[in-house]
């Protein structure tokens, strides 16, 4: 898994933040669906393994107060933050999409 991870140039720990972050968000849902369950966590992966990185450049870059950059536990806590900030897009998403596709007789 981890040559998988190098090939699709993003790192392990990242990805299991992020699915840390996606898990979470979907077992804090008051009704649980099966499609958050599944989604969430894959969502949340996803989004800290591609965006982790370029979030902790640009923040370097614009010179904001974060904790020692060098450190591999602030990229991890901002991968959590970005897969559990990724599960409510997701969440929106997918509402608007079941809304959509949702036949008018259901409405």
């Amino acid at each position: 898994m981890h040559d998988l991870f190098d090939l699709l140039g993003i790192k392990g720990p990242v990805v299991a933040a992020g699915l840390a972050g996606g898990v979470l968000r979907a077992l804090s849902r008051h009704r649980y669906k099966l499609r958050e369950m599944v989604a969430s966590p894959i969502c949340g992966a996803l989004a800290a393994a591609y965006l982790t990185l370029p979030a902790v450049a640009y923040f370097q870059a614009t010179g904001l107060p974060m904790p020692d950059p060098t450190n591999d536990t602030t990229t991890l806590a901002a991968a959590f933050l970005i897969g559990v900030s990724a599960m409510w897009i997701s969440d929106i998403l997918f509402e608007m999409i079941v809304r959509k596709l949702r036949p008018a007789a259901e409405k």
